[in-house]
């Protein structure tokens, strides 16, 4: 009995790997390729929320508070790599007091490039250039005002969500450079860390 049905079994492994040799090829792989990533090319806006803590040079004034704003750039996408530019208008509620001193970044603006790094719907990127903004000083008595320029670097991840949208993660450090100040009788700047999120909308 166990005879015939091994016999049995080789006689239909034998037929069926005929019929297989029979089948025509097809041109069309068995599998199928992974899904087209996210565009990246092209124009986009959005806006941002996040917190920023710093300190101003000179001084023992450490400011920190949210800061949120509208954000504007284009993407030029080559393959698998991503280059494109971007400037941001911030408004913050970054202010700090050590006595006699009250220093605050009211807002900030950048200037950058971005270069980056796409997979599938996600890009990885780089991104750094000018960056711009206000510091008021107050002692008490006096209050002063100035507007610094600088520069700024940082690094983040954004990711296709739908056609047309995406949701970004990103770390940014700012230095705005000295300028005098009579309140304080010597020069402050201001350097800040700021961590946020943002959503972009792409034309």
């Amino acid at each position: 009995m166990k005879k015939m049905i091994l016999a049995l079994g080789l006689a239909m492994m034998t037929a069926a790997a005929a019929n297989a040799a029979d089948l025509p090829r097809s041109s069309t792989p068995y599998f199928s390729a992974p899904a087209a990533g996210f565009n990246w090319s092209g124009g986009y806006v959005g806006a941002n929320l996040g917190y920023t803590w710093g300190k101003i040079r000179n001084s023992n004034v450490s400011p920190s508070g949210l800061e949120g704003g509208l954000q504007g750039g284009y993407n030029w996408q080559n393959g698998q790599f991503v280059f494109g530019a971007e400037t941001d208008l911030q408004i913050t509620g970054a202010d700090d007091t050590f006595a006699p001193f009250k220093f605050s970044n009211p807002w900030f603006g950048t200037l950058r490039g971005r270069g980056g790094f796409a997979y599938s719907n996600f890009l990885f990127y780089l991104t750094g250039g000018l960056a711009y903004g206000g510091l008021k000083g107050e002692n008490g008595l006096l209050t002063e005002s100035k507007t610094h320029v600088g520069w700024a670097a940082g690094l983040g991840a954004e990711v296709g969500i739908a056609p047309n949208w995406s949701a970004k993660a990103e770390y940014l450090y700012m230095d705005l450079g000295n300028r005098a100040y009579t309140i304080t009788g010597t020069t402050n700047g201001y350097q800040a860390n700021m961590i946020r999120l943002g959503v972009n909308y792409h034309f």
